[in-house]
């Protein structure tokens, strides 16, 4: 596309695209240089007369199969852990990088003695699970398929097994939901299913359960099932609080294009899920009255008075100050950036030249969450793999971003392994690991700057350059708007006389396009 420079009209790509051609999937190896370089390795692009339906080996298919091949790969990686690491002391699975906590807290979380979450207390400091309601039911069927003889070694190592098979099955229906979720880019989900940190985290801890379901919620919201969409989201926030995020950018979305009876569909739906799981454990009744489960509770007040951790800007912050900041004062400062990102990220919906896509706003928002909380562990970056195919479908700044979440994986088991390993000091010194942080905090806002980039800039967008509107979007794919703040609700008069070549109108569906 040439410029952007008018809320009305913009002229379309240097070449004319038919309507044969805007039904075809896009290839991203005659638009990324980075994709056509790497396919070289499997004989070059795809042709253009390729029949996908003459096959079995549709392109959805191919990405699930891949996914599933590269968790397995993740799988290979933890073995040293698997034969022995886990058990051997604290640093040997950090010098090996392979830590887990799933096959720790099958003991440690009452597993392994049949307690019920949420309702039995636990023997130790942490007095009940500290995850939230339907990960704990994940946990707990897991534990139900793992037998109960032989040693706790034995146990341990089985039920992190039978985890990893179904959270194999969470990396398919991931991989299959981006495949679909727009149309005619399918091949943008190869990009999770080969991102090395989606390999190397996705057994670290449960998060995959509640990426899968936001995966899908998003598929749905792209399919216009808004209430399935709804009830969706609902569910992922109930297995991990960032799903909830997700709502922030529908509301400024369907606020710009006027569809709130969608927006609320989706948001009355995502309440009554969550209710639904929460309610019969949250609810506790003596002859008090009504009260709260303090097991329910766990994983919010655990939240709450969790001190500054791993992977965050504040342990910088904590490691070189002389007086620390205190747990409340992190959490007051945490919240308010928190805010004022979300108050960015809607500003930047409302007053965009053309109304951003749902996956872009959705990065930003999930990126903000992640860049200014006062913990990141290393599985957290399994949240943004999706949405960053979604939002930036380009090899090369994908390939940046893993990188650096690469370079974060390891330097963080280094560091541990140099603070278990007593004097002999083996692994990565303090400093190395502050660089480390800054290395991932530098490669998450750099591909947040290329989205916004994109936003600002729309004929830089991938997906907008290949002639849709916002395949992502639903309801608001191709919408008009009714509501914009600055300067793209006055636009520029010369630029409505733009007439020269063929023209599409700001939200219309590329099928709308006027000689």
């Amino acid at each position: 596309m040439c410029g952007m420079p008018s809320a009305e009209t913009t002229r379309t790509s240097v070449h004319k695209t038919t309507s044969a051609q805007q039904s075809e999937p896009v290839r991203p190896t005659r638009e990324d240089e980075v994709a056509e370089a790497g396919s070289e390795l499997i004989g070059g692009p795809i042709g253009r007369r390729v029949l996908y339906a003459a096959t079995w080996w549709t392109p959805v298919r191919i990405i699930a199969l891949v996914a599933i091949g590269m968790f397995a790969l993740g799988m290979v990686q933890k073995m040293p852990c698997y034969d022995g690491a886990w058990f051997q002391g604290a640093s040997s699975q950090y010098t090996h990088a392979c830590y887990s906590d799933i096959p720790h807290l099958y003991q440690g979380r009452g597993f392994a003695d049949g307690l019920v979450p949420y309702f039995d207390k636990l023997p130790g400091d942490m007095e009940y699970l500290e995850y939230p309601v339907l990960t704990g039911v994940f946990m707990e069927v897991a534990s139900w398929l793992t037998p109960g003889s032989g040693s706790i070694q034995h146990q341990e190592k089985f039920y992190w097994m039978v985890n990893a098979g179904m959270l194999m099955a969470c990396t398919a229906v991931i991989a299959v939901c981006v495949a679909r979720t727009h149309r005619r880019r399918p091949w943008d989900g190869l990009m999770v299913a080969l991102a090395p940190a989606f390999a190397l985290t996705a057994t670290i801890n449960w998060d995959l359960f509640a990426v899968a379901l936001t995966a899908a919620a998003m598929l749905m919201w792209a399919r216009g099932g808004v209430l399935s969409a709804g009830v969706l989201l609902g569910l992922a926030t109930a297995a991990k609080l960032y799903p909830a995020l997700l709502l922030g950018p529908l509301l400024i979305l369907c606020w710009r294009a006027g569809r709130w009876r969608a927006f609320w569909v989706t948001a009355g739906a995502a309440v009554g899920a969550w209710l639904v799981v929460n309610l019969p454990v949250m609810i506790t009744h003596d002859a008090t009255g009504f009260h709260i489960r303090e097991g329910w509770a766990k994983f919010y007040t655990f939240s709450q008075e969790r001190g500054v951790d791993f992977g965050s800007f504040w342990l910088i912050l904590s490691q070189r100050m002389d007086d620390p900041l205190s747990t409340d004062t992190v959490n007051t400062l945490a919240t308010a950036l928190m805010l004022l990102s979300c108050l960015g990220v809607g500003a930047l919906g409302l007053t965009a030249p053309r109304r951003p896509r749902f996956a872009q706003l959705a990065f930003l928002v999930v990126a903000a969450f992640i860049l200014t909380n006062k913990v990141y562990s290393p599985q957290y970056v399994l949240w943004l793999i999706p949405l960053a195919a979604l939002a930036r479908p380009r090899w090369r700044d994908f390939l940046i971003w893993q990188a650096c979440e690469v370079a974060y994986f390891l330097g963080i088991w280094l560091y541990l392994a140099y603070t278990t390993s007593g004097d002999a000091h083996k692994g990565l010194p303090t400093e190395g690991y502050q660089l480390v942080i800054v290395i991932h905090l530098l490669g998450t806002l750099y591909l947040c700057a290329v989205v916004v980039r994109d936003i600002l800039m729309p004929e830089r967008d991938p997906v907008r350059r290949s002639g849709d509107d916002d395949p992502s979007g639903g309801v608001l794919d191709g919408a008009p708007d009714v509501f914009v703040l600055g300067q793209a609700a006055h636009p520029p008069r010369h630029a409505v006389h733009v007439t020269e070549g063929p023209q599409v109108r700001w939200g219309a569906k590329p099928t709308d396009v006027s000689p």
